[in-house]
């Protein structure tokens, strides 16, 4: 007989025995080889499928007797899947860390059909975001509304790393909110024992930070076109998005937040003063003094930050008392260049005239949410766009206040 899928053959075949698939096997092959009309298409659809069922039938004799009945209701060689056993087809592990997630998550922002697998992981996904109240933590509206994938958060911080500015050299915190953390500040060096001398324990320093949740909202729109869009056509462009969006609102508060709303920055969250802060008169002594303020323990990771225009107006043709330029320029590494030997930041969030000296490892920011991605088809009806609301809840902070000195031009 003639089947027109391999499917159709080895659902034919499957319950034949060993032996009766291989003499049919035998058949087949003397009629390729005596038949010159013989239907080739038709032939090579029938060996496939009595390859398969061949095959599954050598299978299920290596099982033991009684996993054979339950293994042969469970899995079909045709598709690959096992239909009983649905739980196995989730990944392990970190579910929002999976392809199958990601590869889900952009496939419903997106309104294309998901497979089995990527159904049930996307519905574990929310059944853990559930759980563990994730999605409860931001004002959704629909349930729509998802944890961006880990792959894609990482791809994010990363881009953000890159695109210069303070944030890039803050710590990133991924904490519960209103928790106090301790923070370690440097300490007394090690000190050389006189054997059997008795040792004095030495109490090392913290302070405590306790992030708050605000929230940062976004909504973008894009025409309905995007339905035929590539998953990672798709995931570039939310990339590009939520870095130009939520990133930099999380940029300008590491040094403007006013706290009230918002993170709290550099520039309104430390109390500035004549113990941490100085004029910036145009010379190079300003600098020297700066570094001489800075208290002991955060110099060898400090740093000069600053913006474009400030470099350029203030520092860049400075020179010290034998004519040397205080600013190096490093056209050889990713950094902008060197002022007395500490890197400089450009930022232009900060504004003009204002230069701060610190080591920015004790200002951080913190995400412990991760970003949620809702969409919307209802709000854009007439114009055709589907809408895409980003959401993420943030904090920032300075952790420790004396890791930080201001120089500025006075006021006239």
């Amino acid at each position: 007989m003639k089947f027109k899928t391999v499917q159709e053959a080895f659902n034919y075949y499957r319950n034949f025995s060993l032996s009766e698939m291989e003499t049919r096997a035998a058949q087949i092959k003397g009629t390729v080889d005596n038949d010159p009309n013989a239907d080739i298409t038709s032939i090579n659809i029938e060996i496939e499928g009595l390859q398969q069922a061949m095959a599954n039938s050598k299978e299920k004799q290596a099982l033991p007797a009684e996993e054979d009945v339950a293994q042969r209701s469970q899995f079909n060689p045709i598709t690959g899947m096992n239909f009983n056993n649905q739980d196995q087809q989730v990944p392990k592990g970190d579910v929002f860390a999976s392809t199958e997630y990601r590869s889900a998550f952009y496939k419903t922002m997106l309104g294309q059909k998901l497979t089995d697998v990527e159904m049930r992981t996307f519905n574990k996904a929310m059944e853990i975001q559930e759980s563990e109240r994730r999605a409860d933590s931001f004002n959704t509206t629909t349930n729509s509304a998802a944890v961006l994938p880990t792959t894609t958060l990482n791809e994010v911080i990363k881009k953000v790393r890159t695109m210069g500015g303070l944030i890039g050299h803050v710590r990133n915190f991924n904490i519960p909110t209103n928790i106090s953390v301790p923070i370690g500040t440097p300490s007394n060096k090690a000190q050389w024992h006189t054997e059997g001398a008795p040792v004095e324990s030495e109490s090392v320093g913290t302070t405590n930070v306790i992030f708050k949740g605000f929230e940062i909202i976004k909504v973008f729109s894009i025409s309905a076109a995007a339905k035929k869009m590539s998953v990672q056509a798709f995931e570039s462009y939310m990339i590009e998005e939520l870095t130009n969006c939520v990133m930099e609102a999380i940029a300008d508060a590491l040094v403007n937040g006013t706290g009230i709303g918002q993170g709290t920055g550099l520039l309104t969250g430390i109390t500035w003063d004549s113990t941490n802060s100085l004029d910036l008169t145009g010379a190079y002594t300003d600098f020297t003094k700066a570094l001489a303020m800075l208290k002991r323990g955060y110099a060898a990771g400090a740093k000069f930050a600053m913006s474009n225009a400030t470099l350029y107006n203030k520092v860049y043709s400075l020179v010290d008392g034998n004519n040397r330029p205080i600013f190096i320029a490093d056209p050889k590494n990713e950094s902008i260049g060197y002022i007395l030997g500490k890197e400089v930041v450009i930022d232009d969030n900060i504004e003009d005239d204002t230069i701060i000296l610190g080591n920015f490892s004790y200002m951080g920011y913190n995400m412990p949410e991760g970003l949620m991605i809702e969409v919307s088809r209802e709000s854009s009806f007439k114009s055709g766009l589907i809408d895409y609301r980003a959401m993420a809840i943030a904090d920032t902070k300075p952790l420790v206040e004396e890791a930080f000195v201001k120089l500025e031009v006075p006021t006239p």
